[in-house]
């Protein structure tokens, strides 16, 4: 890791630079050759399960469509349902493997060489229009396949915990607060959000430093409601709510009509008067 990326972070954030020296050194993987399709696949199959369950489907994915290799989007178009069931995937996952084999064949889902020229808010654009696919799935691709420099995933448990330890927070901070304050870690990110997933194991083993000073996350302001105008209040005070005696009396079709408050004529209101 890049001495100038820690350097920059540390300056720009104290707290952190607490937990950069209590780390050490970044040990982000190198990249590896990203095959989109191949990548959401194997994140479809691991919703929701632990790792094993989910090897163990990817697995038979592979031997019953595959053939022994990992089935082509053409491959898992064609597949029965009932085999991909088989496999162990469920009626949402093999409608999400479909979508993601006929986005992939429309090239809405790039091949790599393609994804590689993309930013990461295209990329993101792009791959969440797959069905089951988040932006949490895509930013995960953009930290671990093509280890984009600049990501933080607000929405990552483990990220939103790792900050709320590190910077001894009472309560979890929301993902928008957290975006704000991440702004001084750019355009590093990506390794800020490493660091953070580290504060949880510092925790847990006991040797997570205090922070060096505390911090207040930014207040989002709350909007308030447009004022509607003076006619459309009095005519709202006016109108009988729904349920009311009011409101029953004067919608009830089998009322009298006097009952529904109809309009009467100068001879009645004069009559009424004269009683």
């Amino acid at each position: 890791m890049n001495q100038k990326i820690l350097t920059h972070l540390s300056r720009a954030d104290a707290v952190l630079g607490g937990l950069i020296r209590a780390v050490g050194p970044c040990k982000l993987p190198p990249p590896e050759d990203c095959h989109p399709f191949q990548v959401l696949a194997q994140a479809i199959a691991h919703q929701q399960l632990n790792g094993t369950a989910a090897n163990t489907i990817l697995k038979r994915l592979i031997d019953s469509c595959g053939q022994g290799t990992f089935p082509t989007p053409r491959m898992v178009l064609e597949a029965p349902v009932e085999s991909l069931r088989a496999a162990g995937f469920s009626f949402a996952k093999v409608a999400a493997l479909k979508d993601l084999a006929a986005k992939t064949l429309a090239a809405v889902v790039p091949d790599g060489a393609a994804l590689m020229e993309l930013s990461d808010e295209e990329i993101i654009a792009r791959l969440t229009q797959v069905r089951g696919i988040g932006r949490w799935t895509v930013e995960m691709l953009l930290i671990f396949q093509l280890r984009r420099p600049d990501v933080l995933p607000v929405d990552d448990f483990g990220v939103r915990g790792g900050f709320r330890a590190a910077y001894g927070l009472a309560r979890m901070p929301r993902p928008k607060p957290l975006a704000l304050w991440g702004e001084r870690w750019k355009p590093f990110r990506t390794t800020a959000a490493w660091y953070l997933w580290r504060a949880l194991e510092l925790k847990r083993a006991g040797t997570l430093p205090a922070p060096a000073e505390r911090i207040r996350l930014p207040r989002l302001k709350k909007r308030r409601r447009a004022a509607r105008p003076a006619a459309a209040r009095k005519a709202a005070r006016r109108k009988p709510r729904a349920g009311t005696a009011a409101h029953a009396r004067r919608t009830s079709p089998g009322a009298p009509r006097s009952a529904r408050s109809a309009p009467r004529s100068p001879h009645a209101r004069k009559a009424r008067k004269a009683r």
